[in-house]
C-alpha cells in the first residue's frame, strides 16, 4: 500500500529547451573525442537532454533520479556551457578531472546505465581537456 501511494509523488522529470549554439560539443566541435565522453557518460545528470528511463518512473528510484539530476545541473550543465564564462569553463573541467580520477562520477548511476563508465583513456582525455582550458 505505501509502495502504491509512493507513485503518486511524481517528480518533474522535464528537460529545459537546449540552444545547440550553447552546448559542450558547439564549443568543441562535433569532432570531439571530449564531448563524445561527455554525451555518453555525463549527459543524463549535466544536460538538459536527460533521458528517463523507466526506473525513473517509479518511486522512489523516480525521486532519486530526478534529484540527482536538479543538482547535477546545477553544478555544470553541459547544455549551457557557453553562458559559463572561460575561466569558470576551465575551472569546471579541472572538477570534472578530479571528480572522474576519483572515481566520484559517474558514481553508483553506472550500476543501472553500465555504458556510463569511465576508462582510464575516458579520464585522461577529461584532464588533457582540463589541463588545456578546453581547447579541443
Amino acid at each position: 500500500a505505501v509502495f502504491a501511494a509512493a507513485q503518486l509523488i511524481r517528480p518533474d522529470r522535464t528537460n529545459p529547451p537546449t540552444d545547440p549554439a550553447r552546448t559542450i560539443r558547439a564549443h568543441l566541435g562535433s569532432g570531439s573525442a571530449l564531448a563524445d565522453i561527455l554525451d555518453r557518460s555525463c549527459r543524463d545528470c549535466h544536460s538538459n537532454d536527460t533521458e528517463w528511463r523507466w526506473y525513473s518512473q517509479v518511486a522512489p528510484a523516480s525521486w532519486l533520479m530526478a534529484s540527482g539530476v536538479s543538482e547535477g545541473r546545477k553544478v555544470v550543465n553541459f547544455s549551457e556551457w557557453g553562458a559559463y564564462p572561460p575561466d569558470q569553463q576551465r575551472v569546471l573541467l579541472l572538477a570534472s578531472c578530479e571528480d572522474a580520477r576519483q572515481g566520484k562520477m559517474p558514481g553508483p548511476y553506472a550500476w543501472l546505465r553500465p555504458e556510463t563508465r569511465l576508462s582510464v583513456q575516458d579520464v585522461d582525455t577529461i584532464c588533457a581537456a582540463a589541463r588545456a582550458g578546453g581547447e579541443p
